[in-house]
């Protein structure tokens, strides 16, 4: 009997240590040691071809998923503006082209009107509507050789008589009689004494004005850029500013001789209102490019066109309105050159000009 009970004791207790372990913690079961299971670190994950693509059109202004349009188009407008630089060359030599070819055929670079080539201007009271393209055609019919036209006059909704305009001699009685008989018949009834009014125009007088207008528009123009280049002191951004100007008015110009419309006293007035519009918007950019600190040179530049740009288009629409409502010839002839002029802005200040500041800070490392 002692020998089985000492001969047990030891199987009992393997027993009892292996149902300990078979009832050990859940605990223990569910969360090993450290010590005896090592975790292993996560594979490097790589980008995908699709996704190194997506970044590298990204960087450089392409189509990428999930990037907003507007940020596309900043992308590329800052990353190609050498590229861009095209468009405003492109047009200041297309405008340079139709003023030479006007200039060739006709001897000036501008289409004068009788107020600066002198000729006579006839004003007849009407109390009905008139076909004035009808009436321009007949009158140029029945004096070939001249510079005939007619416009009418009034106020919104009610036409009250025609100007017509003639580059006739004004010494000649011969050509002023053929004028007005030609007026006459074109109107369908003959002039009565008082029922019109005349005003006469020198060749010497308009030519003299003329010359006098090109004068101060270059003193004009001289002074501005004098002023623009004591104020930044560099050359390149002082050049961009004349640049831009000289373009604005290049393409109002090239414009109005394209579809032969003749340039009185107000084109020079509205020309001379077009430098300081131009300058204003490029002063704008070159000062908060060059001067201010705060923000990046993109910041800058967005922020000079966000605001430049609604001012000129706020101007074009303000001028579209006036040309559109104003029955004055002379107001019309200011408002078109304007709009004009600012369109071709658009492109002088914002690629042209931002181009140019763009190379200027890269050459001085300040990108």
């Amino acid at each position: 009997m002692p020998d089985n009970q000492e001969h047990s004791s030891p199987h009992q207790h393997q027993e009892h240590q292996q149902g300990q372990e078979h009832h050990a913690s859940p605990s223990a079961q569910q969360h090993p040691s450290p010590s005896r299971h090592e975790t292993s670190p996560l594979p490097q994950q790589h980008p995908s071809p699709a996704q190194k693509s997506d970044a590298k059109g990204n960087a450089n202004g392409q189509r990428g998923p999930g990037i907003p349009l507007k940020d596309r188009l900043w992308a590329f407008y800052a990353g190609k503006y050498k590229s861009l630089f095209i468009i405003p060359l492109l047009l200041m030599l297309l405008s340079l082209g139709i003023i030479g070819a006007g200039y060739a055929s006709t001897g000036s670079f501008i289409v004068k009107d009788v107020s600066l080539k002198g000729g006579a201007t006839i004003t007849v009271p009407l109390d009905k509507e008139i076909d004035t393209p009808a009436i321009e055609h007949a009158i140029r019919a029945a004096m070939p050789g001249h510079d005939i036209l007619v416009r009418g006059y009034g106020i919104p909704g009610q036409q009250q008589g025609v100007i017509i305009s003639a580059d006739i001699d004004i010494n000649s009685k011969e050509q002023l009689d053929a004028l007005l008989t030609a007026i006459s018949s074109s109107l369908g009834s003959p002039f009565k004494e008082g029922s019109y009014g005349i005003e006469f125009f020198g060749s010497s007088l308009g030519a003299s004005f003329f010359r006098e207008s090109l004068i101060a528009m270059l003193v004009a123009f001289a002074l501005m850029a004098l002023v623009v280049f004591v104020y930044f002191r560099t050359f390149i951004p002082s050049v961009a500013i004349i640049l831009a100007a000289v373009g604005d008015m290049l393409a109002a110009l090239a414009f109005l001789n394209l579809f032969h419309i003749p340039i009185g006293t107000a084109g020079i007035a509205a020309f001379l209102m077009l430098i300081g519009y131009s300058v204003d918007t490029d002063i704008l950019l070159t000062i908060r490019v060059l001067k201010r600190k705060e923000g990046t040179v993109d910041e800058r530049i967005a922020s000079s066109i966000k605001t430049g740009v609604t001012q000129t288009a706020i101007a074009i629409l303000a001028m579209g309105i006036g040309f559109a409502m104003a029955q004055s010839d002379i107001i019309r002839q200011i408002m078109l050159i304007l709009i004009v002029g600012l369109t071709a802005d658009l492109v002088f200040t914002w690629i042209q000009n931002v181009g140019l500041l763009r190379y200027y800070l890269e050459r001085k490392g300040r990108t």
